[in-house]
């Protein structure tokens, strides 16, 4: 066992633990969106930076290994800065405000960043739903390519019908060839919605219970539908 000391409070863990591991068991919050514990820890989105004594930088939590003796201020004002713009680049690139229920939705509020009032607006994603599974809707213009339902999809299922497409600003996830989920070796577990923190990729059944109004009544061969932005219209 090693000693830490987070935000002031110190705790034992084991060898290994990562700094967001000892910040929760110390109930401390770290923002995350690229992170899920039934996953390898990837270290993507930059959302969970920490101040470390001694270190010239913030340090991402998710992937850093506390030493004994380690120092860390989860309330750090760099750290929160960084994570606060970071998190406000993923919202502009979307054409409506992530869902309050949304892991997404829920980081931007602890953060108080507001869809509605940010400070690069520009081009944003635009509307392309896929309701070619009968249980699975993607909504791509919400993806925020965190990589959490490719890795759900290969590390937890072992089924890999996920990839992940493009880059920058194109930068999104297909299944299969881009021939759709029905089309690819996915088993429909379910484990790629259960773990997207934007609902890019959720359950047919959760999109009719809220009341989107955007998913059929009746399920049709190759649906999919896109939107484009007045910019392309001709």
């Amino acid at each position: 066992m090693i000693t830490v000391t987070v935000d002031g409070q110190e705790l034992e863990v084991p060898e290994g633990t990562t700094i967001l591991t000892a910040a929760t068991q110390a109930g401390s919050w770290v923002p995350t969106l690229c992170f899920d514990d039934r996953q390898a820890p990837f270290g993507a989105c930059r959302v969970c930076l920490v101040a470390v004594e001694g270190s010239p930088k913030p340090l991402p939590a998710c992937t850093t290994p506390c030493r004994d003796g380690m120092k860390i201020d989860t309330h750090d004002e760099t750290s929160r800065r960084v994570a606060t713009a970071v998190v406000e680049l993923v919202l502009s690139e979307l054409p409506e405000a992530p869902g309050a229920h949304t892991e997404l939705g829920q980081v931007a509020d602890r953060l108080e960043v507001s869809a509605t009032a940010l400070r690069w607006p520009g081009v944003v994603h635009t509307t392309d739903h896929d309701f070619r599974h009968p249980y699975l809707a993607f909504q791509h213009e919400l993806c925020i390519s965190c990589g959490r339902c490719v890795r759900a999809c290969d590390e937890v299922q072992g089924a890999f019908a996920l990839t992940a497409t493009g880059r920058g600003f194109e930068a999104n996830v297909t299944a299969g060839l881009d021939s759709g989920f029905t089309a690819s070796t996915c088993v429909s577990c379910g484990a790629c919605a259960d773990s997207c923190p934007t609902d890019a990729i959720t359950e047919v059944t959760l999109l009719n219970l809220n009341g989107a109004g955007i998913v059929p009544a009746v399920s049709e061969s190759g649906l999919r539908k896109r939107k484009r932005l007045p910019s392309q219209e001709r």
